[in-house]
């Protein structure tokens, strides 16, 4: 028993995911269609991926499941991604290794940690500036600004500049084009470049002008598409990071159990990526044939993996759409699997744990102070604008 094949098609459509319910579509597919075909439209054809196993051996093959060719739908009109084979995200072993290896040392345990005084005073500035205001709008004023400002501070950007990136890539993220469109961006990473290139320091950008793949060193192309993939993943942290406070928000009870039980941080966090699941697909093209539950996938197919139906998926995940921090075991795939296992995941991990823990003792009532917009994309997921009122936290009355 196959579902009707207007499903994928629905799937492709932003405004489902704007004001609709994908995850309703999600779970049918699953139970009666989890391996289905959507032909060409604007889009290329591809395959669509919808349970848990089947997106996470996809990401576990890369020999089989290429990511060189984009690992986003792109309209057929505009061609392959432009940073295929150049970039961490958009390569495939032995190169993304090498990639890898040049900015791993960067995002390690050891370096987050040597990163949690920089983010704890990013967030209490963020957050204090919010407090002042008694209304922002938080995927922008908090999460947008604490993503942008640290991955700024390990690229290597003068603390004068952060505020300058953020609205650049916030720009572009609200216009919906790529970071390399943005030519002040551009003209900026430029320069910045040149400066490390004649005068490398102890950051991440150093590390890419001076290091080398294959013995040679990178091209300015690629170390510029790099800089981009690495600031532009950030939109994933500021919308899990928003989506987490929202997901809280509309759980209070769950909120409350945080507070009163701290030692769920490290589960609710895990959680909180899980229910925000804010990539909301990824794609692969096949190098060879192969066979998913039946069907057969050729060479050069596009294979699309719907995350949030993977970390939804009933025979995982019990209970799945519940939104329970306590909830163990919790194997989601938020921050992908195998080769191309987020670089920044400790890091977004930190993010999070530091923005919720001083939410919880430096902050007091958090509340929402208008209706979500959710994003009108395929690519990601998540609140567009989350107004909140966020108030002073109250100390206590002393006695005379």
């Amino acid at each position: 028993m196959t579902a009707p094949a207007v499903l994928p098609t629905r799937l492709t459509d932003p405004e489902l995911h704007a004001t609709g319910d994908p995850h309703a579509l999600w779970r049918r597919m699953r139970r009666h269609d989890p391996v289905s075909w959507q032909p060409p439209t604007e889009l290329p054809g591809f395959w669509s991926l919808t349970r848990y196993e089947d997106i996470r051996a996809v990401y576990r093959d890369p020999g089989t499941f290429s990511s060189a060719r984009g690992v986003l739908l792109r309209p057929s009109k505009l061609g392959e991604d432009p940073g295929g084979g150049l970039t961490l995200a958009l390569s495939d072993p032995p190169r993304h290794k090498q990639l890898r290896a040049l900015m791993a040392d960067w995002f390690s345990t050891r370096a987050v940690r040597g990163l949690e005084e920089y983010i704890g005073a990013a967030t209490r500035t963020v957050l204090r500036r919010a407090v002042e205001r008694g209304e922002c709008e938080a995927v922008h004023d908090i999460a947008g600004r604490l993503s942008m400002y640290v991955i700024g501070h390990i690229i290597g950007l003068p603390p004068q500049d952060h505020e300058l990136l953020f609205r650049w890539t916030d720009e572009a993220f609200e216009a919906g084009v790529s970071l390399a469109a943005h030519q002040d961006l551009m003209r900026y990473f430029i320069d910045l470049m040149d400066r490390r290139t004649a005068q490398p320091t102890d950051d991440l950008l150093s590390s890419l002008v001076t290091g080398t793949a294959d013995g040679e060193p990178l091209t300015e192309e690629e170390i510029l598409f790099n800089l981009e993939n690495l600031v532009g993943a950030t939109e994933n942290g500021r919308l899990a990071l928003a989506g987490g406070l929202l997901a809280f928000l509309e759980h209070p009870a769950q909120w409350q159990r945080l507070r009163r039980e701290r030692d769920l941080m490290p589960s609710a966090v895990e959680e909180v990526l899980r229910w925000t699941s804010s990539a909301t697909h990824s794609m692969r093209t096949a190098t060879r044939p192969t066979v998913i539950r039946g069907r057969r996938i050729e060479a050069g197919d596009r294979v699309v993996l719907w995350v949030p139906s993977g970390n939804r998926d009933e025979d995982v995940f019990q209970d799945p759409y519940r939104f329970d921090i306590a909830r163990q075991p919790n194997r989601h795939l938020a921050l992908a699997s195998g080769e191309h296992f987020c670089i920044g995941s400790t890091l977004a991990r930190a993010e999070m744990r530091i923005l919720f823990g001083q939410l919880l003792d430096e902050v007091g009532a958090v509340e929402r102070s208008g209706p979500v917009v959710r994003l009108r994309s395929i690519a990601v997921g998540g609140p567009h604008t989350l107004p909140i009122r966020i108030g002073a936290r109250r100390t206590p009355a002393t006695r005379g």
